[in-house]
């Protein structure tokens, strides 16, 4: 007979008499060891509290759909993706990155843009952002450049002599610097931004037959940003306004969505581009790729509970279906391992089985058997070692994915790509960005780069010189600089460069 639903009990099911007086010995007495009920109310609270995420800490989650509006059944033998009007459920996740759990959600910042579908043949992850370019190209850097965003190692503050040190000496993130410290780096909410997957990706048909592929996932409330003053403003009077905004749009019935496209590369075009199609710090130019529409994704649907569903939610790009599979992407390499080791360490070895993260549509089926919080039936009496005899599950051949060549010797060397790190940016300076964008970016470098030493400050304006003069000069002359000493500067090698402004 079920019990009544209305009765306080210990985690174990048994009714609690009291929960406002603690058991004492005499009036007021001290507390008895024996009473179990508070005893198992304190342990649990002291373990409350997760390791929070080491990046994309703070964010907001929900439910929604992904579906199917025009047929790329041609590129990808992926089920959810086989036939138009195809819906799959799916969980998203945004966040900022750089922040802790507490800090506010108007902060400039790259926002995380995480999607998980869960499709027939297991779940498949997006893990991506709200820029389609990144800081850095090789997962060695990752560690550092992370470490320089959070806080000084003395001082526990927040340091503009570490953020802006690494960044100038490291080339390679002036594009995305340059979008980061545009409006773009400070949405207006989650709902007004557009997602990017940065990574390119392999689809891959029932032929055997690849293409590369960069995912666009275009907002349909319109792209909104804030300015630095308004930004400001928001973080004072309300640091959870994305958070919020997202709750009540979706409780109000204003389901926010966005139109899915991808930008399709054959590998024989690939061979030939101009940029590094593999290169997380460069975009491919729409005018050489066009977007192809795919789909359109709504989010209908709030977590009934935000710890269960939105923080112990746990996203990889190593979470591949048939159809689609990894590049050579240095970076999308290292996160291949890096997120499904965190979610290890922050949730334990079965942080797959929690109801946001497992499969929902297929079963899960292996010999991965114990570990901390096995909370299923752990395999029950199947055997638990391949091969077998008994009936367990077998490899599947035809989830293979098409082979692609590699050659080169093993070593460790720097990256040799002709093209240079500077055309882009010069071009997002030159050719997207309106004057009035032009004037908020230079604002919001000179605000910020302005608190760090005049050495860096020179450093960085030499990058943002290499990407434009027009850039350069104006960010100069905004933090006082000899615009004559930029442009100085800005011959020299990278190598000479940092040696002439170590002092």
């Amino acid at each position: 007979m079920a019990k009544d639903k209305s009765i306080l009990t210990t985690n174990f099911g048994a009714p609690v008499d009291d929960d406002q007086n603690t058991m004492n010995a005499g009036d007021p007495g001290p507390v008895l060891i024996q009473d179990v009920h508070l005893l198992e109310k304190l342990a649990h609270f002291d373990r409350e509290r997760i390791p929070e995420r080491v990046v994309h800490a703070k964010g907001a989650g929900a439910y929604g759909y992904f579906e199917v509006t025009h047929d790329v059944a041609q590129y990808t033998k992926a089920k959810f993706l086989s036939e138009i009007g195809k819906r799959t459920e799916l969980f998203i996740r945004f966040s900022t990155v750089g922040g802790e759990r507490g800090s506010a959600d108007a902060e400039r910042d790259p926002r995380g843009f995480a999607i998980k579908l869960y499709s027939e043949e297991g779940n498949y992850d997006m893990v991506g952002n709200n820029t389609p370019v990144f800081f850095i190209r090789d997962p060695l850097k990752f560690p550092d450049f992370i470490h320089t965003q959070k806080r000084d190692p003395a001082t526990n503050l927040k340091d503009p002599d570490m953020f802006w040190d690494f960044l100038s000496l490291t080339p390679e993130s002036i594009h995305q610097v340059t979008i980061l410290f545009s409006d773009r780096g400070t949405p207006k909410s989650y709902r007004h931004m557009n997602g990017y997957s940065s990574h390119t990706f392999k689809w891959y048909n029932a032929k055997g037959k690849y293409v590369w592929i960069n995912y666009q996932i275009e907002t349909e409330q319109g792209i909104q940003n804030l300015t630095r003053q308004e930004a400001a403003q928001i973080k004072s009077d309300d640091p959870d306004h994305a958070t919020r905004d997202l709750y009540q749009a979706i409780e109000r019935g204003e389901y926010p969505a966005w139109k899915v496209y991808v930008q399709i590369m054959t590998p024989e075009q690939a061979e030939e581009y101009r940029f590094d199609p593999f290169d997380i710090t460069k975009v491919w130019f729409h005018g050489d790729f066009p977007l192809i529409p795919v789909g359109r994704i709504v989010l209908d649907r709030n977590p009934e509970n935000y710890f269960a569903e939105v923080e112990q939610a746990a996203f990889s790009p190593a979470n591949f279906v048939p159809g689609i599979a990894a590049s050579p992407d240095k970076m999308l390499q290292g996160r291949l391992f890096s997120y499904q080791d965190t979610h290890r360490h922050r949730l334990g070895p079965n942080y797959h089985l929690l109801p946001v993260n497992r499969a929902k549509a297929c079963p899960a089926q292996n010999y991965q058997r114990d570990g901390s919080m096995r909370f299923d039936a752990n395999g029950g009496g199947s055997p638990n070692y391949y091969p077998n005899s008994f009936g367990g599950p077998i490899p599947d051949p035809t989830a293979g994915e098409p082979s692609f060549d590699v050659s080169g010797k093993a070593s460790r060397k720097p990256y040799t790509h002709p093209n240079d790190d500077f055309f882009q940016p010069g071009e997002l300076y030159r050719r997207v960005m309106t004057d009035e964008d032009r004037d908020h970016l230079i604002g919001n470098i000179v605000d910020h780069l302005g608190n760090a030493k005049k050495r860096i400050q020179l450093r960085q304006t030499t990058l943002f010189y290499k990407a434009d003069p027009d850039y350069g000069s104006r960010v100069a002359k905004g933090l006082g600089l000899d615009t004559k000493e930029v442009e100085r500067l800005a011959e020299m090698s990278h190598q000479e460069r940092a040696r002439a402004t170590e002092q």
